[in-house]
């Protein structure tokens, strides 16, 4: 397929905005989600001045009629939706796991795992219908080892590689793919306020990332971009690791 259809949700900053980019240099018609409007209008009209096609549709992915609505439009516009990037997160405050609150939980697992668990139950209905589609979810290197001061958000992101993987085999066989990037340390602002202060940036990346520096968005959106495309049909229920080596380690 010359133009897919391509949703990405949390599409406003960072990795998001960068796929977003990066789709639609590669003459996709893209779709944009985010909280805000007039960053996500501008979004849009920075596609279109690319020479594709592109709209921004409010949505907050924590709330199911937010989200329905979201595949509705895209279906209404396009008629189909050809790869899905389910990439909106929140990473929290950094804290000991002794001092997390109900309310910590729930500000991260409801973004980061049910928001994705409601974007899929919408992107799989519309790609069962027309029998195809790829799903990327947008996990963190967190999401397979442990991490100090980030105990909610670590399981969270395990939640999403086994949400992931699960639906993954259900759809084998369907035409519909569902897989994972998991993105290591990147240079955007959802990391550095994780970070806090520039040292605790560095100390991090000494002790953890063998290339010793940080990933760019750009870097992630490539991984991104091929993984949610047609080069990679044979790529089912994956986890791709662009983290330069945090894994390895």
């Amino acid at each position: 397929m010359s133009s897919p259809v391509v949703l990405i949700t949390g599409a406003l900053t960072g990795i998001g905005r960068a796929t977003a980019l990066a789709f639609a240099h590669d003459g996709a018609s893209v779709v944009v989600s985010g909280r805000h409007d007039n960053e996500g209008q501008k979004l849009a009209t920075e596609l279109r001045n690319l020479g594709t096609e592109a709209e921004f549709v409010r949505t907050d992915v924590r709330h199911e009629e937010e989200v329905k609505n979201l595949v509705d439009k895209i279906i209404a516009r396009f008629g189909r939706l050809d790869i899905a990037v389910n990439n909106a997160g929140t990473v929290g405050t950094p804290g000991s796991a002794a001092d997390v609150t109900p309310e910590s939980y729930q500000a991260i697992f409801d973004t980061n795992v049910l928001g994705v668990l409601l974007c899929m139950k919408y992107e799989i209905r519309a790609m069962l219908r027309q029998g195809k589609g790829s799903i990327v979810n947008i996990s963190s290197s967190y999401g397979k080892v442990g991490g100090p001061t980030a105990a909610v958000y670590v399981g969270s992101k395990h939640a999403v590689e086994g949400i992931t993987k699960s639906a993954a085999i259900e759809l084998a066989g369907t035409g519909v793919r569902v897989n994972i990037v998991g993105p290591g340390p990147t240079e955007t602002g959802m990391f550095n306020r994780f970070a806090q202060t520039p040292e605790n940036k560095a100390n991090f990346l000494e002790a953890h990332i063998p290339t010793k520096r940080m990933g760019t968005p750009e870097e992630i959106a490539n991984a991104i971009v091929f993984i949610g495309s047609d080069k990679a049909s044979y790529i089912i229920g994956a986890s791709l690791a662009v983290d330069g080596g945090m894994l390895a380690g």
